[in-house]
């Protein structure tokens, strides 16, 4: 059974308004994501602090846990929301987001010790298109909050975690787009047109 938890809780800043409601091929940018992932989750929730912006969505929304925490609260509020005890974590703003991946992701946690299973690019990891292990996750995240830590990967080195290739990935994404978060209109404009492309 796993939680995918959407989270909803950047600022937006480069665009100036909340990206996950901006249009996407016509409707928000948020509903391309759960279209996309929502076959594989058992439970899927929002991590917002502006819930009421996302009511129409009909699904259970959360606000963070630990405010003014970025990202990394965002993560503990996932994880402590989820009702499941594996956790899929996606950003709002990846419209190329990947069923398969996670699904593949999920059964390395499941067949593994691994507390985490996380993909690897060449910019570095992707903890916004990851699965969780919740009982053994939210106490290392709240260690690391109680420490100060704001690096979302800060609680890592207590933790199994099973790191993918880019290779690994590679199968899942060939065309290096799944992880693409759309930052600018034009970036929305470029991506809609590969949507439409197919």
């Amino acid at each position: 059974m796993i939680t995918l938890a959407i989270q909803a809780g950047g600022e937006s800043r480069r665009i100036g308004q909340d990206k996950a409601l901006m249009p996407f091929l016509g409707r928000p940018l948020i509903l391309q994501v759960i279209e996309r992932l929502s076959a594989f989750a058992d439970e899927i929730i929002i991590t917002t602090n502006h819930p009421a912006d996302y009511a129409f969505l009909g699904l259970p929304l959360f606000a963070d846990l630990w405010p003014g925490r970025g990202a990394l609260g965002g993560l503990y509020t996932a994880l402590a929301s989820a009702s499941h005890t594996l956790v899929a974590v996606a950003a709002c703003d990846m419209p190329f987001a990947s069923r398969a991946l996670f699904e593949y992701e999920r059964d390395l946690l499941v067949e593994s010790d691994a507390d985490v299973v996380i993909p690897s690019t060449a910019e570095g990891l992707e903890p916004l298109h990851a699965v969780y292990r919740r009982a053994t996750c939210l106490p290392a995240i709240l260690s690391a909050l109680d420490k100060g830590a704001w690096k979302l990967i800060a609680w890592f080195p207590q933790l199994q975690v099973r790191t993918l290739t880019p290779a690994e990935t590679a199968h899942y994404d060939p065309h290096g787009l799944v992880f693409w978060n759309l930052n600018t209109p034009e970036e929305f404009q470029q991506a809609e047109a590969m949507s439409r492309a197919g």
